[in-house]
Order: structure tokens, then C-alpha cells, then sequence
């Protein structure tokens, strides 16, 4: 697919270092580099300044309070670290907090008043491709040292390693690497029509594309054909790759790909999903311009989007 890697966090040409992620010196050297800057999140929500992220100085008093710190490699030439900073308690909790909408924004007493955590999948279509690609980068990595504090072979806890992209066991010397959910995302159609469907947590008239875990031992191919059929009971013949997506929330990497139904009749497994449909061209054009009372679209810089709208304009070859 021409237009691919345009999608957002999409590769935005991020040199990643990842050669100096075992040199601790060189790393030291690099966080106290005045060009450095240092990304923190709270309970996975990217600290923002205006429409971009906020970089503070690796030596900033609420900077050094964020653990663990991780190398994300160079901006530009400037090196640029993230850190997670949740276990700092703000004066409200708000209710929204891990919710599929969360429009809260939280500032710290410690920053600037122009500085506030804002959850990414909110801000995402903000930022610029490299800024994206940094948040998401930060949040999938610091994510995952949340839920992986403790070795999976002995139970004991285990301690961040090579810059922070790995975490050793000191019990067991196991090490252990972040992890990454394979996720396809089709565009299964039949002629004129696409097949939406829709998830009972999600806002109100939302319809996306069909989406499901890729199971071990299954290829991309036969994972897109189980998920549209246990889902919907439609039937796909051919299937073919177009574009991915890494999609930190909390750590898939949807793989999108265009399938072709062989059968129209839908059945849905309401475990799976609450409804789904054929929406045409037309339809759907009208549900992009905001015509529909009844249908509304995936959200903006979602892969789902990226793929329907490039569908709709004929760009997926």
C-alpha cells in the first residue's frame, strides 16, 4: 500500500539507538546532554505542552521522579528518554481514569501550568509523525514494565536492564523482553460494501472495521478468516496484507489487511460483538461527512479509519 507508513504512529524514521542500550556510560552521557529531554507519563497518559509533548530536562526535580527511565533513542540528533511518573497522587481522581473516553487532563504542582497529562488516544492526531511515534514508543514500553514487575519462571521481582528494553531477574538471571500482541484489523468486502461492526463499550453509533488477537501457531491470513467468521459468520476467501499500526493501548501491533467475502449472510456472536452490517460506498461516505443519524466512524488516526477512508478514495492498491 502506497500511502502505508503514513498512517498515525506510523514509522516516522525514529533512530532508536538500539546499539547503546548496553553501554550504561554512554547512556549516562547522554541523559545529562543539555539537548536531552525526558518524557513522563502518568497512569499511561503523555505529558503535553499545547499541541505537542512536553520534554523536560533529565536533571528537571519531577523529572528524576519518574522510574524507569528509558532510552528512546535520538529526535533529531537529541536524545530523548521517558518515565513513568504514576505513582504521584493528584489532588482528584477522575472517574473517567482508564475508561474508552477519558477527556481528563491532570497538571502537576511541580510544572508549569501549561503542562498536563492528557490521554494519547485523545491528542494523537496532534502530533507530529516523530512525536507520535515517541509517545507511543513511551507508553507501550512503560506499560509493560508496569505489568511485568515479577519473573514469569520464579515469581521474583525482576529490575530493568539495557536502558530500560529488557528486565533481568536477579533470582534466576531470566530476562525478559517487552511484548507485542499481533492484532489484525480487515477490511473484509464484497463488491460495493464493506462490513462494519461494533463493540458494546464503544461510544454511542461507533462502527469500525472487525478486529481479533492473532492466535499462536495461525498466520495473518488464517487469523483475519476465524475472526470475521466467529464474529460475524461471514466466510472470506482471499486476504492480503496493506498496512500496520502499533497501537499502544496496551501493546498490539494491528496488522490491517483487505479480505474478500465469499458469503453475505451475517450472524453475530454476541460474546464477540453487539451488532454488525454491510454499509456501502455511498453509505459510507455519508457517515465520513457526518450525514448519519444511525452510524458514526472509527475514531480519527485509528487504523480503521486510515484504511476505510484510503478505501473510499481507491488508495489501497
Amino acid at each position: 500500500m502506497r500511502l502505508a507508513e503514513t498512517v498515525t504512529f506510523g514509522g516516522s524514521g525514529l533512530d532508536r539507538a538500539a546499539h547503546l542500550r548496553a553501554d550504561a556510560d554512554a547512556i549516562a552521557r547522554l541523559a545529562a546532554d543539555p539537548a536531552a529531554g525526558v518524557l513522563l507519563l502518568w497512569k499511561g497518559k503523555p505529558l503535553f505542552r499545547g499541541a505537542g509533548l512536553a520534554w523536560l530536562p533529565a536533571d528537571n526535580p519531577v523529572a528524576q521522579r519518574g522510574t524507569p527511565s528509558v532510552f528512546l533513542g535520538f529526535d533529531d540528533g537529541a536524545p530523548r528518554f521517558a518515565a513513568d511518573l504514576s505513582a504521584w497522587e493528584p489532588s482528584e481522581r477522575p472517574d473517567t481514569l482508564g475508561a474508552f473516553h477519558d477527556p481528563s487532563e491532570q497538571t502537576h504542582p511541580g510544572l508549569p501550568d501549561d503542562h498536563a497529562f492528557a490521554e494519547l488516544r485523545n491528542r494523537m492526531t496532534d502530533l507530529t509523525p516523530r512525536e507520535a511515534e515517541l509517545a507511543a514508543t513511551a507508553r507501550g514500553i512503560l506499560t509493560w514494565h508496569h505489568t511485568h514487575g515479577y519473573c514469569a519462571r520464579c515469581g521474583a521481582p525482576s529490575r530493568p536492564i539495557q536502558a530500560g528494553w529488557q528486565r533481568e531477574c536477579p533470582s534466576c538471571t531470566r530476562r525478559h523482553f517487552p511484548r507485542t500482541d499481533p492484532v489484525v484489523i480487515m477490511l473484509i468486502t464484497r463488491g460495493n460494501s464493506v462490513l462494519l461492526g461494533r463493540s458494546p463499550h464503544w461510544p454511542e453509533r461507533m462502527y469500525s472495521l472487525l478486529a481479533g488477537f492473532v492466535e499462536p501457531g495461525e498466520t495473518v491470513e488464517a487469523a483475519v478468516r476465524r475472526e470475521v467468521f466467529e464474529e460475524t459468520g461471514v466466510r472470506v476467501g482471499e486476504v492480503e496484507y496493506l498496512a500496520s499500526q502499533p497501537w499502544p493501548f496496551p501493546a498490539s501491533l494491528m496488522l490491517g489487511c483487505r479480505g474478500t467475502a465469499v458469503s453475505t449472510d451475517i450472524e453475530v456472536d454476541p460474546v464477540e460483538i453487539e451488532s454488525a452490517r454491510w454499509v456501502t460506498r455511498e453509505e459510507l461516505m455519508d457517515v465520513f461527512a457526518g450525514r448519519r443519524d444511525d452510524i458514526a466512524a472509527a475514531r480519527e488516526g485509528a487504523i480503521a479509519q486510515f484504511l476505510l477512508s484510503n478505501w473510499l478514495a481507491d488508495r489501497l492498491d
